[in-house]
């Protein structure tokens, strides 16, 4: 199991210079390979670092933020997440295109569970494990700015949020549009939501439609303005 500290040698200071996982690793060289363009790196958070929301979703998409280097900028995925960002006031454009766009988020940040472009969309549990290291500190930073909500975008990021956490999944279980106030003990006063991921698959199925997201942003943006 990673230790939960923010301080380990044998990790990167950066996620972008991260190799701790065999598997992606090797995947990401190979991807680099058949497109020479991309980023094909891990990829690091995005946003305000004294942000009050910070937004976890599983992991970049093939051609989205592993091509960009942004979390969820361009593909299908990202396009309601900063559609409903700029609508709530989160961000300066309703549109995530490139890291060189000018975009910037107000008052949230973006991150993911899994840093890198997992096979298939898939990450194992040990290459989860094993990033936790990195959302760990993210979460650690969060707190000691006193930042208040976490979304988490899918239940696999919404187990790594708890498990950075060490709270019991089965005292939190994940549901879509389900807000959790957390201990303050573990937790710091955060308050974890859940969304189903904003995925293309979710969102053409009507799984997840965007009045569907836009309610959770509402109740986000209602807690927030009673911090």
């Amino acid at each position: 199991m990673v230790a939960h500290s923010t301080i380990n040698a044998d990790y990167p200071l950066e996620p972008k210079d991260c190799r701790k996982c065999g598997r992606l690793a090797i995947f990401l060289d190979s991807v680099k390979e058949q497109y020479p363009d991309y980023y094909a790196r891990p990829v690091s958070a995005f946003g305000d670092e004294q942000a009050k929301l910070l937004i976890v979703g599983l992991a970049p998409g093939m051609h989205g933020a592993n091509r960009t280097g942004r979390p969820f900028t361009g593909d299908y995925a990202g396009i309601l997440l900063y559609q409903t960002l700029y609508q709530f006031g989160f961000a300066s454009h309703y549109e995530s295109i490139s890291q060189q766009d000018g975009l910037q988020l107000h008052g949230c940040r973006i991150t993911n569970a899994v840093k890198c472009l997992p096979p298939q969309n898939k990450p194992i549990p040990d290459e989860i494990r094993c990033c936790s290291y990195y959302l760990n500190t993210e979460l650690a930073a969060f707190k000691k700015r006193h930042g208040r909500i976490v979304l988490a975008l899918g239940a696999i990021a919404h187990r790594a949020v708890l498990h950075c956490l060490r709270l019991r999944q089965r005292d939190f279980p994940f549901a879509h549009g389900a807000a959790y106030s957390l201990p303050e003990a573990k937790a710091g006063g955060i308050k974890l939501y859940d969304s189903y991921h904003c995925s293309r698959y979710n969102t053409q199925t009507k799984r997840l439609t965007a009045e569907m997201f836009e309610q959770v942003f509402a109740n986000i943006s209602a807690d927030l303005s009673l911090l």
